[in-house]
């Protein structure tokens, strides 16, 4: 476990790469040599019949092939004190029978595609990557990397590459600011649910491509975001291992974490019918995406005596009953003021009443909404959530402005019957913090033998 001590934080040194990120070159190829990957070693491709693996028809090449690329973005595990570095590389789509360059898919231009790897910086409270080699272009990063400690050279040096020892840090600070949680597993469980339902909504449609579009951009493994898909495959002949991976999840006194909520389509199976208005044929497997179709109806089903009805159920029912127009009861419009995205508060009313919207007008309008709902449970982890989770997975602590005792499953759920407690959560230890719950509990993560953990 990682002491504290009077040095900088690889926390704080994270935000101050950060902040000076377009100041910063990160010499790839030695990550990459050095890097120890922390799950199953995969390959492109899909399994034939036979077993044998099928290479995709295309591949990538690397647009500015070198040994440097811009400092990529740091990014936190939302329930693990692992830290991941997103890089981006430009690449081109060539064939991989005889190295063709693709140049248009769609309509459009292949030469502006980005290619994303994750290295994993930090994995389960312990330093994985022991430094980088960076170039940096500020003097102002330069003095400020000096002053705390990170480098020692004596004079800025733009040719010159520094190495960042990361594992000479502690991973967190010595006084770490805490933030209250309460009332936030409420707001991220609605907005999680109404994210849901719009992607599930637009699962196969887009704001800026048409179906034919879309065909080819998947032919070519592109999504409708133009990132690129490849299929992977599991290599059979790796030897595996497990390694027990520590999760902290928040929850409240009904809920115990976001994991037990359904999927949209998953609680419309569940709770509603839909049927065609004009004909009366009732549809034997609702999908979220008949709700942009003119002629398609929602109402709820009837409660069989062998469903048992969940705090679950009760939180998103509300939510679902609005934005099908079943019950105007204002959660959709609240969550959506909330996150600033009133053009679709507006809109679903009109097409509840009117059953007539400009199709092409509420799939741009719920493409919004879905950023600004993403956006803004970003910003609650980012500030309120992340940071401590990092810091009781990194240092095995409760902070300590919190003053609570662990209690066993046993005990959580003899006070609070109402919280389903999943097979590995009832080996955890759980800390009631106001009106919320922190977990944490392991879980075996598989991973490939060879691929261990760097000491």
């Amino acid at each position: 476990m990682s002491q504290v001590n009077h040095k900088i934080s690889l926390l704080e040194l994270i935000q101050i790469f950060t902040e000076f990120r377009q100041n910063i070159i990160i010499n790839i190829k030695h990550l990459e040599e050095n890097y120890q990957r922390t799950g199953i070693k995969r390959v492109k491709g899909v399994r034939d019949e036979n077993g044998r693996i099928i290479q995709p028809c295309l591949r990538t090449e690397s647009v500015y092939p070198g040994d440097y690329v811009g400092m990529g973005i740091f990014a936190f595990n939302r329930n693990q004190a692992t830290i991941n570095l997103l890089v981006k590389r430009k690449v081109k789509l060539v064939k991989t029978e005889d190295n063709t360059p693709i140049l248009e898919v769609a309509g459009l231009l292949t030469n502006d595609l980005d290619a994303y790897n994750n290295y994993t910086i930090v994995w389960d409270g312990k330093i994985h990557v022991k430094w980088l080699q960076i170039k940096i272009s500020s003097k102002n990063l330069f003095n400020l990397l000096k002053s705390s400690g990170v480098i020692d050279d004596d004079n800025f040096d733009f040719h010159h590459e520094y190495i960042i020892n990361l594992d000479q840090l502690p991973l967190v600070p010595e006084k770490f600011s805490f933030t209250s949680i309460d009332s936030l597993f409420n707001e991220l469980a609605e907005v999680k649910v109404l994210t849901s339902i719009l992607s599930a909504c637009l699962r196969n449609e887009s704001n800026v491509f048409i179906s034919e579009q879309l065909d080819e951009l998947r032919k070519h493994y592109l999504s409708k975001n133009l990132f690129l898909n490849f299929p992977t495959t599991d290599l059979k002949s790796s030897e595996f291992d497990y390694h027990v991976s520590y999760k902290i999840d928040i929850g409240n006194l009904d809920i115990l974490n976001l994991y037990k909520l359904y999927s949209a389509n998953k609680f419309l199976a569940r709770r509603y019918q839909a049927y065609d208005q004009d004909t009366g044929e009732i549809f034997l497997k609702p999908n979220l995406e008949m709700l942009l179709s003119e002629n398609i109806i929602f109402q709820p089903k009837a409660i069989s005596s062998r469903m048992k009805i969940t705090k679950v159920d009760d939180l998103m029912k509300p939510i679902f009953d609005d934005f099908l127009g079943i019950e105007h009861n204002g959660k959709i419009k609240v969550i959506l003021d909330k996150v600033g995205a009133n053009s679709l508060a507006n809109m679903l009313p009109v097409k509840h009443v009117e059953h007539l919207v400009d199709k092409s007008e509420i799939i741009a309008i719920m493409v919004t909404a879905i950023s600004k709902l993403e956006q803004f449970a970003d910003k609650i982890y980012q500030e309120n959530i992340s940071p401590l989770v990092f810091y009781i997975g990194a240092t095995g602590l409760l902070p300590d402005e919190i003053s609570s005792t662990a209690i066993s499953s046993e005990e959580l759920m003899a006070n609070y019957p109402n919280l389903q407690v999943s097979k590995y959560e009832q080996n955890g230890v759980f800390f009631l913090v106001g009106n919320s719950i922190i977990s944490v509990y392991g879980k075996q993560k598989k991973y490939s033998k060879q691929l261990v953990m760097a000491a």
